[in-house]
């Protein structure tokens, strides 16, 4: 009688034991440990923004700078980043201590007497320069006015060290003094001061003397346009600590990064239009009492462009504000050159696109369009970046 079958192995075969593994050519692959956790390796990646972070949205800004977007928090099962970052803040380790309430990440900065009054500095220099060129005359205007430009310029490098726009408040150890732009800020001015006048000599046969300062010289000055730039850097300091202010309450009470940049953009765009307004205002007062033209095309284009590049660089997106006000001076140094590159044997079609320009529309047009293109240009750059978390938060890395 043959023996009783095993139970379970049919044919009554003995029950063969499980392979060891790695001898079984068919035997399915194990995953890997960890496969399953897509988040474990990206909180390893970002441990320490994590561990330092002391809100969720401070993580998704992080991220965000870093380039991590909605679509890419979808690899990780996750809706968007805010999501994403609510789960890396909730898993990282704190050594085992109580995880205290989330505070706001950046307290909202308040108005300081300091940086108030710093900003008022350049504007009084400013008027005090052209009050004594007015004064003077000869030897002694020169002095003054060679006192006064370094007078301006000091004051506007204490107003730009101290306040919003010295850099983020909270941020200042962090971000590098912008020095990229300076030399082309330096051109732009210095051309608003002289440069419609020289122009307008050089495509008459001129220069044939050097500014004597006087409103009526041979070649003549502009000082509207200057003295109501160093003037309105009190109001682009009040516009930039709104926009700084502003930022935070919104990032604070947003729910998501989708959220904050659609509350960020208005707030720019109507800070940047408050700026044009008080600008437009300076122009004004300015020019009633030096009794000049107010210049307002070439001077509002100038400040706009100013304003949006000194937003930029302190708000650690520096490279962008460098290249396109090197492209600005660069294009009026150009201007400058041609037509007297086009008195050479044979090169007189090099100053006809100038020549035309201004026969057209005037010297103003060379400002007002180079700089007005520029300051659309760094608009369009700062909607993208500056309504972002990343740009408003201290996780962000210099661009």
């Amino acid at each position: 009688m043959p023996p009783p079958s095993a139970p379970g192995t049919p044919g009554g075969g003995a029950r063969k034991p499980p392979s060891e593994p790695g001898t079984d050519p068919v035997r399915r692959a194990v995953p890997r440990r960890g496969a399953g956790d897509p988040v474990k390796a990206l909180l390893h990646r970002h441990r320490d923004l994590c561990e330092r972070a002391v809100d969720p949205l401070e993580i998704a800004a992080g991220l965000e700078a870093q380039g991590i977007t909605d679509r890419t928090a979808a690899r990780f099962r996750h809706r968007d980043v805010f999501s994403l970052a609510e789960e890396l803040y909730a898993r990282v380790p704190r050594g085992g201590e109580p995880r205290a309430e989330p505070k706001p990440p950046m307290p909202v900065p308040h108005v300081r007497a300091g940086w108030a009054l710093s900003s008022l500095l350049p504007g009084v220099a400013g008027a005090a320069t052209v009050a004594g060129t007015r004064l003077t005359q000869g030897q002694p205007r020169l002095l003054v006015a060679v006192a006064g430009i370094v007078a301006v310029a000091l004051a506007t490098r204490a107003a730009l060290r101290t306040g919003p726009l010295a850099g983020p408040y909270g941020a200042r150890a962090h971000l590098p003094g912008p020095r990229g732009p300076r030399p082309w800020t330096l051109w732009l001015l210095g051309y608003a001061l002289l440069g419609d006048g020289l122009l307008h000599d050089v495509l008459t046969g001129g220069p044939d003397a050097l500014p004597d300062g006087a409103p009526g010289g041979a070649w003549p000055t502009a000082t509207v346009p200057v003295l109501a730039l160093t003037s309105a850097i009190a109001p682009a300091a009040w516009c930039a600590h709104l926009l700084t202010a502003g930022a935070r309450r919104r990032l604070a009470g947003s729910r998501g990064l989708g959220e904050f940049t659609a509350a960020a953009r208005p707030l720019l765009v109507g800070t940047f239009a408050l700026f044009l307004g008080a600008l437009a205002a300076l122009l004004l007062l300015c020019g009633k009492v030096l009794k000049e033209p107010a210049a307002y095309p070439q001077a509002l284009t100038l400040g706009a462009l100013l304003l949006l590049a000194r937003l930029l660089t302190v708000h650690r997106h520096r490279r962008a504000p460098a290249l396109v006000l090197g492209a600005a001076a660069a294009t009026e140094a150009a201007a400058l050159a041609l037509p007297l590159a086009g008195r050479l044997p044979h090169l007189g079609f090099l100053a006809a696109p100038v020549r035309t320009l201004v026969d057209t529309l005037g010297e103003p047009a060379v400002p007002a369009l180079t700089c007005g293109i520029a300051a659309l240009t760094l608009l369009l750059h700062a909607t993208r970046t500056l309504t972002r978390a990343s740009a408003h938060a201290p996780a962000g890395a210099p661009e």
